[in-house]
């Protein structure tokens, strides 16, 4: 819908017609684009809006279905910001496209009346870099912004319109848009908005249109155009060479800020412009934000000393009881200010941050300071933050926020951009109530790649003390404390987390290369050594013999705590290996529960605790530790797989099977998953079920010798023992080129009911600290065994707590 601006004159011709099921009412705009009616659809029993092309637009069949593919890729775009798109069609010659019918007066008219309030122009502003935000996530340019494709609703609901029409039109029309740019009437009311580079015939990117939201941000600030040249030669040449008089020189009071988002929106060059609608838009969303009101200027003339002495005591009171307000140090703020929240956030997601470089290499920089972000916030006990697993699934997502929260549980949300320039970092971050979609708060930050630790820190601090939330003085110290680091340490352990986070025997080793360079880059760096401690551990009890991961793990994480005791990473990665390796259960309890205080929101430590408890029969507390890790990292496949395997350790089968099914739907790609669904139907009984999903399972992730094991136990306890000694001839096979756990072989042997092997190889399996053995007590395939001495003296040689 170009225009809806109704025309007077005679009745037209088209009135009363039928195109398609559309009935034409009246006409109500016309523009280089087409001319506009309203019609009433009769099978939906609405209005909507009918663009009838220029005759000649589409020249054959072949130039329509180009025409019809481009518009119905713009009928995807749904926002409610943006015009939509419903149909496109042809009858006898005429072609046009279906839209929404919106009701209301074009921004056109508003401006024609004079300058807008500032308050206004921030929140039709912030409207349409929505809008535009959302279109150009879909790789999607308008070319064409203008007032008279602004419309405002009755109710103040800013709709674009006409979205990407000015590139499905001109190319299919005879005369080029940038071959008659300096013809009068070849840009009738679209050249005062072009930027240079679209001048130029230059490609056009979402910056383009970016420079056409400052002009009509200039002309709602001051109601007049940038530049007032009348020949389009002219114009042309002012908007490619001349700088925009500052909006402020002709109505004085347009607040500083909103004229320095207007003239970085009119930069000549597209790098000196935002680089994206989003960024344009938290500027935007942090100059509505309330701003308190600047403290009143000190008077100059000179004070007796013991009034200075008290003034600066004075000053020095004031500024430590700022700090404990602002922060809301041990709930202090609420107590003594007695302040209702404007929206009361305790749950709170990052999602991923948007990577404005434009370079797809650097994901990682924009992933590693999302996850510092929510790691920084997750040592909040009063705040539930959501994990990194969870929120990266929201990348380049388009669902509306409250749906995100909803999804997540959460009741607010934090959104924002990274750009990295050489070794300058500048993030913006905004705070949204989900809920109400209200946005309550936005800041940007610069430092020094150096510097990064502490800017995480600092904006963990800002979105506390927006939220209003709780933190103890002990939290306080936490995210106060931040050291520099060296900028290539820092990128090579972020690259690091990257790979470990693909969660691949690949991605472990390539991190082991990025935490190592990060350390030798750095040698007191902790993170790359707690990383590197990770790495091995997952080595360790995934991908390799047991005594060539555990103890590198060990060394590293005691590296790390030597360095920095407050990293709750390091602590749990300890943990993992004192447990798993040494099976020192009370040092591994001590370092978990150190971690838990140190981050009470780091679902990695909920999850390794629980499985801490399982293994001594202590299923109340995993069951509690495993639904915490589930409640901070919900869309984990691994966290709700292993609530599952939580379940079933508690011998809770048919709980077990309904979450490893849910998990299942979740991904039916997990492998994991359907392994362990597996074992659950086993031990209902249920044999086909179990080596139908073992199958599956050994499917998904090649030759896991734990999956061919549990394939053979269930082969066997079925019957099938032809099958099941068919599996062991296949570890025999696998262990000439990989490592194959001891544990493995043993429990084939028991589903074959041989006791006196399935012994022997447990013995080997406690030698090698075999992964599986770690669950001896409380697997319910080693039943049979649980009476033979030499089963119950293995159980005490693993110093299992009494």
């Amino acid at each position: 819908m170009a225009s809806t601006q109704r025309t007077g004159g005679e009745p037209h011709p088209m009135l009363g017609q039928l195109l398609g099921h559309y009935r034409i009412q009246e006409k109500i705009g016309a523009g280089g684009m087409g001319v506009v009616y309203r019609a009433h659809d009769e099978h939906l029993d609405r209005d909507v809006a009918l663009k009838v092309l220029p005759a000649g637009t589409l020249a054959d069949e072949a130039a329509r279905k180009r025409f019809r593919k481009e518009a119905l890729a713009l009928a995807k775009l749904d926002h409610p910001n943006i015009e939509g798109v419903h149909d496109f069609d042809t009858q006898n010659g005429t072609d046009f496209l279906v839209m929404e019918y919106i009701p209301g007066v074009t921004l056109s008219d508003r401006v024609s009346a004079g300058p807008l309030p500032e308050k206004e122009i921030l929140k039709l502003g912030t409207q349409l870099a929505e809008g535009l935000a959302a279109a150009h996530e879909q790789n999607i340019v308008h070319r064409d912004l203008k007032p008279g494709n602004l419309r405002i609703t009755p109710d103040g609901r800013l709709k674009i319109l006409d979205f990407g029409l000015a590139k499905l039109v001109r190319p299919f029309s005879d005369a080029g848009m940038t071959a008659s740019v300096t013809e009068t009437h070849a840009v009738s009311g679209t050249l005062p908005y072009m930027a240079p580079e679209q001048l130029q015939g230059a490609p056009v990117d979402p910056r383009t249109d970016i420079y056409a939201v400052g002009t009509v941000l200039y002309e709602m600030a001051t109601g007049r155009l940038p530049f007032q040249e009348k020949l389009s030669t002219n114009l042309a040449d002012a908007i490619l060479h001349k700088p925009a008089p500052p909006p402020g020189r002709l109505k004085p009071d347009i607040s500083p800020r909103l004229e320095q988002i207007i003239l970085k929106c009119l930069e000549k060059e597209p790098e000196n412009r935002y680089q994206s609608a989003k960024e344009m838009l938290m500027d935007l969303r942090r100059l509505s934000a309330p701003i308190s009101m600047p403290a009143e200027k000190p008077a100059t003339q000179a004070r007796p000393r013991w009034q200075l002495a008290t003034a600066i005591s004075a000053i020095v009171v004031v500024a430590l009881l700022a700090i404990v307000l602002g922060l809301n140090v041990g709930g202090w703020r609420d107590r003594l200010l007695g302040r209702a929240d404007r929206a009361t956030i305790r749950s709170l997601a990052v999602l991923p941050l948007e990577n404005l470089s434009r370079d797809p290499e650097q994901e990682y920089f924009a992933d590693g300071m999302t996850e510092a972000v929510i790691t920084e916030l997750s040592k909040i006990r009063a705040l539930k933050v959501i994990s990194r697993t969870s929120v990266m699934q929201y990348r380049g997502t388009r669902k509306p926020l409250p749906q995100i929260a909803k999804e997540l549980n959460v009741d607010g949300v934090v959104e924002g951009s990274v750009l990295r320039e050489g070794d300058l970092v500048r993030i913006t971050v905004q705070l949204i109530h989900a809920p109400s979609d209200a946005h309550l708060w936005a800041e940007s930050y610069q430092r020094e790649l150096r510097g990064i630790l502490a800017l995480q820190s600092e904006v963990a601090r800002a979105i506390a003390k927006e939220i209003q939330i709780n933190v103890s003085p002990q939290e306080q110290v936490r995210l106060t404390r931040a050291r520099r680091v060296d900028p290539d340490a820092y990128e090579a352990y972020l690259k690091g987390r990257y790979h470990w986070n693909k969660r691949t025997e690949v991605g472990y080793r390539k991190s082991l290369d990025y935490f190592q360079l990060a350390i030798e880059k750095d040698p007191s760096y902790a993170l790359a050594y707690a990383g590197m401690a990770d790495a091995y551990n997952l080595l360790g009890r995934y991908s390799v013999a047991p005594k060539e991961g555990f103890p590198l793990a060990k060394t590293a994480a005691k590296k790390a705590l030597e360095i920095d005791e407050t990293l709750a990473e390091a602590h749990t990665s300890l943990a993992f290996a004192q447990q798993r390796y040494d099976w020192d259960w009370s040092g591994a309890e001590k370092e978990f529960k150190r971690a838990i205080e140190l981050n009470p929101g780091y679902a990695t430590g909920h999850h390794w605790y629980a499985l801490y408890f399982s293994p001594l029969g202590r299923h109340e507390e995993a069951i509690a530790e495993i639904e915490r890790a589930r409640e901070l990292d919900p869309l984990s496949l691994i966290i709700n797989t292993n609530v599952a395997w939580v379940y079933w350790l508690a011998r809770q089968y048919d709980r077990a099977i309904g979450q490893f099914r849910k998990t299942v739907e979740m991904d039916p790609s997990f492998g994991l998953a359907h392994e362990r669904l597996g074992l659950a139907y086993e031990q209902k009984g249920m044999y086909e079920e179990a080596t139908a999903a073992f199958r599956k399972a050994m499917a998904l992730l090649g030759d896991n010798t734990e999956v061919v094991a549990a394939l053979g136990h269930a082969l066997g306890v079925a019957g099938r023992r032809d099958d099941a000694q068919k599996v062991l001839v296949e570890l025999q096979r696998l262990s000439t080129r990989k490592y194959v756990s001891s544990y493995d072989v043993a429990v084939v042997y028991l589903g074959l009911g041989d006791k006196g092997q399935a012994l022997t190889w447990l013995e080997k399996a406690c030698q090698e600290r075999a992964g599986g053995l770690l669950y001896a007590k409380v697997d319910p395939r080693l039943d049979p065994l649980r009476s033979d001495p030499r089963f119950q003296d293995l159980l005490r040689r693993m110093n299992f707590p009494q």
